[in-house]
């Protein structure tokens, strides 16, 4: 059987993290996945959690991520001899290390691993470039989630593959029954967005768009950490705020709007990675309306209502509501299925087992 260590930037979640999403499909290998841990005071010590057959989870030792110096060297070898414990505990000799954030770059070259994998799923301009530079040489195969990420790590490797984001589409959103409770008795179309609220969210497109359409309503389900829109926009009586719902239920809601939308935070410029709710709305075959970053490059044009601008935005919204026609639904759904998390984690198997970082049959 083939074994992996994956060093992960997010823990473990009810809510999986693209991470947890791909290595939990993987067939056939046995997996430690770490964890980082919840900041300096996280000084609980914790066994593995066994998540499934083969798949144990750890939480890393919280250690010093300020300025590289003295702290932050020993901090490295803590979490160094964490990982070379739990592998010896395990029996691991020479796995497929697998990172997921460029932090990992100061354990590859300490860790006894036969191959690297760098999956490059976001944005990580906060964090020392040379980080990511040298990780990119040091892997073997980098995974990239948007066109962007693929070209800017580009000049370190030559064995980047574009491997975009997922979502969870066995389950499809019910076209007819009954309506959420939350939604009952609301009356005309409903515009809807299912995701955090980041206090960096750009909500005034969502503002326009009450505004232009008195008679529609704007849901807005998921986690809402404070906003400076959220005040404003709350007074619209045609908006509606939702607490987050699970996975189980959120298929429900989604099949409940006409239109899907999604936003754009504002202190993430340089991000044009695709969120798994795009797929997720494409589950539903519904419209979806997007507002785009300046610059950016419109993916999935042929089914998504692209706008820059607020205005266009409003305006897309209005001629979504108008589509008509099976072509675009058809497309959509076919574009869901083909970005199922089990379609992507295929991918990745076939891309390491081609290569040889993988070997033993799936």
């Amino acid at each position: 059987m083939d074994q992996l260590v994956c060093l992960s930037d997010r823990p473990w979640s009810t809510r999986p993290s693209r991470t947890q999403q791909l290595l939990s499909r993987m067939k056939g290998v046995q997996i430690l996945y770490f964890e980082p841990a919840q900041g300096l005071g996280d000084l609980r010590r914790r066994p593995g959690r066994r998540m499934r057959p083969g798949l144990v989870v750890y939480t890393l030792p919280p250690v010093w991520k300020g300025q590289e110096g003295v702290l932050f060297r020993l901090g490295q070898r803590r979490l160094l001899r964490f990982v070379e414990r739990a592998m010896e505990r395990h029996r691991m000799r020479e796995p497929l290390l697998w990172c997921a954030t460029p932090w990992a770059v100061h354990l590859v070259d300490e860790l006894n691993c036969r191959g690297v994998v760098y999956d490059c799923a976001q944005d990580w301009s906060h964090l020392p470039i040379q980080w990511e530079s040298e990780l990119s040489l040091s892997a073997d195969v980098i995974f990239a989630a948007s066109p962007e990420l693929a070209e800017h790590i580009a000049p370190c490797s030559d064995n980047v593959a574009l491997l975009f984001n997922g979502a969870n589409c066995s389950v499809r959103p019910r076209s007819e029954g009954e309506l959420p409770a939350p939604l009952r008795g609301l009356e005309g179309p409903i515009f809807g967005y299912a995701g955090t609220l980041w206090h960096d969210l750009d909500l005034k497109p969502v503002l326009q768009l009450a505004q232009a359409y008195p008679r529609a309503q704007v849901v807005l389900v998921g986690r809402h950490p404070h906003n400076p829109m959220l005040p404003r926009l709350m007074r619209e009586p045609n908006v509606h705020l939702l607490d987050a719902v699970s996975l189980a239920e959120l298929p429900e809601y989604l099949g409940a709007f006409d239109v899907c939308i999604n936003l754009v935070r504002l202190e993430s410029p340089n991000n044009d990675v695709l969120p798994p709710r795009i797929f997720e709305y494409f589950s539903t075959g519904k419209p979806v309306v997007s507002m785009l970053l300046p610059g950016q490059v419109e993916e999935y044009s042929d089914v998504i209502y692209g706008a820059h601008t607020t205005s266009r935005f409003v305006e897309l919204c209005g001629r979504a509501l108008l589509e008509r026609g099976t072509w675009a639904r058809e497309r959509r759904l076919h574009y869901a299925q083909s970005a199922s998390w089990s379609s992507r984690a295929e991918e990745v198997e076939h891309i390491l087992r081609s290569t040889g970082l993988l070997q033993s049959q799936a």
